[in-house]
């Protein structure tokens, strides 16, 4: 009987980080971006992943559009105080 040849056959798996992904992203249990780098790609098809690309880069952009209102109001607020 031939043995299943696996994409991620490597002795470390594609999915092992090399360190604690809450140190990393986040020490609130239960962060939605822990859990989503935690999760296990291999059962997704392409065109799945595909898809879970787009969305994050979507997700990407509204973050960063967050953080330059942030930065822009906190300017703002800190020419104001400074007068």
């Amino acid at each position: 009987m031939k043995s299943a040849r696996f994409i991620d056959s490597r002795a470390v798996s594609v999915n092992a980080w090399g360190m604690d992904l809450d140190e990393v992203f986040s020490k609130r249990p239960g962060d939605p971006l822990t859990l989503l780098a935690k999760q296990d790609l291999d059962p997704f098809s392409v065109e799945e992943l595909d898809q879970r690309v787009e969305a994050l880069k979507r997700e990407i952009a509204r973050v960063e559009a967050k953080r330059a209102s942030a930065s822009a109001h906190r300017a703002s607020a800190e020419s104001l105080f400074k007068r």
